[in-house]
């Protein structure tokens, strides 16, 4: 897997308090890193002064949603010659150690979206977020013929060739399952690999 180049984007917004800790976490398994400030009205802005020079932070001057974000993020990692881009939340609700069970999944699926599901039966899942989940899952699938176990992670790892031409009508939060629709009607592999 020589010819991967990748890069981590964290979209945040409000998270002054988890945001250092999980670039921190991030930075012990990927080097490259780029940080998309949403607008946050918080001291998140602040705290992102505080980080390495080689972290890439790009800022929004408001808020423009989760998949906005996501976007231009996509598009500096586009730029800057990245091959595959891992996503992960801001507010430290993923583990940066679950890095490398992505980066395994890669050997599977080296040109599509892996996406890392976490275990909805746990006992500290909320009951509303474990409905709303598989509720997604299975209209996912009815749409798609795609069985994917957890739909609503932010959590993947993207191939950046395979998002080409992919486009989204939405730029809040429901824009990461609107993007794995468009990816799986486009013809994309999706799969998924285990995360805490």
């Amino acid at each position: 897997m020589a010819d991967i180049h990748l890069c981590v984007i964290i979209p945040t917004y409000n998270n002054e308090k988890t945001i250092l800790k999980v670039i921190e976490d991030v930075y012990h398994y990927v080097d490259d890193i780029i940080v998309v400030n949403d607008g946050s009205t918080d001291s998140t802005s602040e705290r992102l002064c505080q980080v390495r020079k080689d972290i890439c932070v790009i800022s929004h001057g408001r808020n423009k949603g989760k998949g906005a974000a996501l976007l231009t993020g996509i598009h500096a990692a586009k730029a800057k010659g990245f091959t595959h881009i891992i996503t992960i939340d801001a507010d430290g609700q993923h583990f940066a150690s679950d890095i490398p069970v992505l980066l395994s999944a890669l050997e599977c699926n080296q040109q599509g979206i892996i996406v890392g599901h976490r275990n909805l039966t746990e006992k500290n899942m909320p009951r509303g977020n474990t409905f709303a989940n598989m509720f997604s899952n299975f209209w996912f699938r009815i749409q798609t013929s795609v069985n994917l176990p957890d739909t609503q992670s932010g959590y993947r790892l993207y191939t950046l060739s395979s998002l080409k031409g992919l486009r989204l009508i939405t730029s809040r939060y429901e824009s990461e399952l609107e993007l794995l629709v468009f990816a799986a009607w486009a013809g994309v592999k999706i799969t998924s690999a285990p995360v805490r």
